[in-house]
């Protein structure tokens, strides 16, 4: 039996993203006050925490669209708690994603909440509950970048510059990936309602391995890869944000390489 309590707890912020968003906190406040000993393992922590929260944030969106589109099911799920250890692949959602990250400075779409789409009818429904996660990258994007847009980078730590500028970037890369249409990316999720259902039937053996053709296009063909970043430094270009803040920003957030304070120049202690 359901009750209201349990409708309540199905909803109840998770103490583990409270715990993430936390570590978050605390890491950007000492990387704009330059309290940490080491302003680089403040960044770390800092970008981590917050691409944590943002692709958190990403699977929340899908779910509580999916939830007032008709799914009644997904609160008891634990989707509405924002607890990543409650996706349906956490290893997708939250593990690669931060070692993408850590390895090649980009913003890999997540892993996925699993959403009983028979409860739901209308072509539209079903689009918006694909495109809401990838939307959400775009609006953390915005927030990143908004005292670049807004000329209020006066008074701004150079760190935490830096460091919002390569947030941005990752926010971008996650938005622009999640909207190709490749099945088993949400782009495909936005037009596969308006397809035939032969066509979907067709493509639907190719879905687990979308994401994996991405990546080798993008790291493995360099054409590819020039095309793309030049396209994510022209976005980000258009919000302010220069790409030596966007470098200068991963420069700070990889601690284990030697930093290029030529470019950069020094920053904290």
């Amino acid at each position: 039996m359901t009750t209201a309590s349990s409708r309540r707890s199905d909803r109840r912020i998770s103490p583990v993203f409270l715990g993430i968003a936390a570590v978050t906190a605390v890491s950007g406040w000492a990387v704009w006050t330059d309290f940490a000993a080491n302003i680089r393992i403040a960044v770390f922590l800092f970008v981590t925490g917050a691409w944590i929260v943002s692709l958190c944030l990403h699977e929340y969106a899908h779910a509580r669209t999916a939830l007032h589109s008709g799914d009644i099911s997904i609160g008891a799920k634990g989707y509405l708690t924002l607890n990543p250890l409650k996706y349906t692949h956490a290893l997708l959602s939250i593990v690669l994603p931060v070692i993408f990250v850590i390895l090649g400075g980009i913003g890999l779409p997540g892993g996925a909440v699993f959403i009983e789409r028979h409860r739901i009818q209308g072509r539209w429904r079903h689009s918006l509950i694909s495109a809401a996660g990838p939307l959400t990258n775009v609006l953390f994007a915005l927030v990143c970048t908004a005292p670049f847009w807004l000329n209020a980078l006066s008074g701004v730590p150079t760190g935490f510059r830096y460091a919002l500028g390569f947030l941005a970037l990752l926010q971008i890369t996650a938005a622009i990936l999640n909207f190709l249409p490749v099945p088993g990316l949400d782009g495909y999720g936005v037009v596969e309602p308006w397809l035939s259902y032969k066509f979907r039937r067709q493509v639907e053996p190719f879905a687990p391995y979308g994401l994996l053709a991405v990546f080798v296009l993008l790291f493995f063909i360099p054409e590819v890869n020039a095309a793309f970043f030049d396209l994510i430094h022209t976005i980000l270009r258009g919000l302010g944000v220069s790409e030596l803040d966007s470098y200068c920003g991963r420069d700070l957030f990889s601690f284990w390489t030697t930093r290029n304070e030529f470019v950069c120049g020094p920053v904290g202690q």
